[in-house]
């Protein structure tokens, strides 16, 4: 893995007023005060042109950091140049023919890394905001870049430190440490082991917050699903026509609500039906239920409910539900009180044609799929899978604990520190950095 070679990469996208270009790498100042007619000085934002063969190519400001005071710890600087892609292209070709090369996606970041800048979880903090599809994913993704997830994988690393000290003091000296050191062990690994389960814990109720909550709108033909689809994205996205049917395949839309990344799914009319394609639908339908976070049964609260409509209730015996009486700006039938009644689940009454009422199933939908956690820290599912490594090496520490075998319970406490280790980069090898880095756009 080569370190020493003079990178550079478009930070921003092209077509703007602005465009970035980074570089990094030994003599980085050197290679730009050879192109560059402003002044090349440690934090010092320096207005001048690109001019190469005696060629002016642009009017820029760059602003350069000494090694180890930067963003890689190496020399780098930033070059603001016009937005326009020739413009760009000719001080990247410039860039290239005075000795840099461009650089690999994530590199900038990878050598931030490697020079000790940041640890592994703050490295794909970064790739996690610039992904982040909503407010609450980038919150975690910045505290994560802060470091708030390593300050606690070190709590754990110190309770398993501790505890491994004291037995391999105990395995060398016996008859002196042995009854100390057993008395403290049970604490520390309880300790560690419930710190654990608690990462893991948040790590998986925030899912939502990686992938977006599945939400499935469901309902027989007719009912008010597409109409409530396009209320909650605020756009004319699904077809609405007062023809049961209309809807024969799922629509997905990704959508922020509360802050939070969602998915919404609109699907077919629940029905019995001759119709080869609409079977499919139908078929679907199901399928996007039994799949989906959070179910909405929308209902239509002019008509009496149905007998196939009172079956969509089934589905809260294993997921989440929520009732939506639809078309409430005409007389309704269906109370929402009836329904909480007869089928045990909130429900709520809206109009998508006016809007009333879709600002409370927000607010509902976000407190059902929320994390418990405020902003949790584990949003990675690389970092779960450790924690879970982690957590049954730990447990296998506990049942050696209870046999007193030092040996063993020494192997399960380093097994532990390893998986813990990987998350932060410290035990970790350099397959699984590539890996990690090569998800990263380039100049990140």
């Amino acid at each position: 893995m080569q370190n020493n070679d003079l990178i550079y990469a478009l930070a921003t996208p092209v077509g703007g007023a602005i465009a970035v270009i980074r570089m990094s790498g030994p003599e980085c100042k050197a290679a730009l005060s050879r192109i560059f007619t402003g002044k090349v000085q440690h934090r010092y934002a320096s207005f001048g042109h690109i001019v190469y063969n005696g060629e002016t190519i642009d009017e820029v400001i760059a602003v350069c950091f000494d090694a180890p005071k930067s963003y890689t710890g190496e020399e780098m600087a930033e070059i603001s140049v016009h937005g326009g892609q020739a413009t760009v292209s000719r001080v990247m070709e410039v860039l290239s023919l005075i000795g840099c090369r461009c650089a690999r996606g994530g590199e900038f970041t990878e050598r931030a890394f490697l020079n000790g800048k940041m640890d592994l979880t703050q490295a794909e903090a970064v790739m996690d905001i610039v992904n982040a599809s909503s407010r609450r994913g980038a919150k975690s993704a910045l505290e994560q870049l802060q470091g708030k997830l390593s300050e606690r994988i070190q709590e754990i690393e110190s309770e398993l430190l501790d505890a491994l000290s004291g037995i391999d003091a105990a395995i060398d000296y016996p008859e002196e440490l042995e009854e100390d050191v057993f008395s403290m062990l049970p604490s520390l690994l309880k300790g560690a082991y419930a710190k654990t389960e608690v990462l893991i814990k948040e790590g998986l109720s925030a899912k939502v917050l990686r992938e977006g909550a599945k939400i499935a709108i469901l309902g027989v033909p007719n009912a008010g699903k597409s109409s409530l689809l396009n209320a909650l994205l605020g756009t004319e996205r699904a077809i609405v026509t007062s023809i049961p049917g209309t809807t024969r395949d799922t629509i997905t839309e990704a959508v922020s609500i509360g802050g939070m990344p969602v998915r919404l799914i609109d699907t077919a009319g629940l029905r019995e039906t001759d119709d080869e394609v609409e079977k499919i639908g139908v078929s679907l339908a199901r399928k996007a239920a039994e799949n989906a976070d959070l179910i909405l049964i929308a209902i239509d609260g002019s008509k009496p409910l149905t007998e196939a409509e009172k079956r969509l209730f089934d589905y809260s015996d294993s997921h989440e539900c929520i009732a939506v009486i639809c078309k409430n700006d005409i007389e309704r039938i269906i109370t929402t009180e009836e329904i909480k009644e007869s089928f045990g689940i909130n429900a709520f009454s809206v109009s998508s044609k006016s809007g009333d009422g879709i600002e409370r199933i927000k607010t509902e939908i976000t407190k059902r799929i929320e994390p418990e956690n405020e902003s949790p820290v584990i949003t990675n599912i690389r970092h779960i899978e450790a924690l879970l490594m982690a957590k049954k090496a730990l447990k296998n520490a506990v049942d050696a604990f209870d046999i007193l075998d030092a040996e063993c319970l020494a192997t399960d406490i380093r097994s532990a520190l390893s998986h813990i280790g990987s998350i932060t980069g410290k035990e970790i090898d350099a397959e699984v950095i590539d890996r990690i880095f090569s998800r990263f756009c380039v100049g990140k």
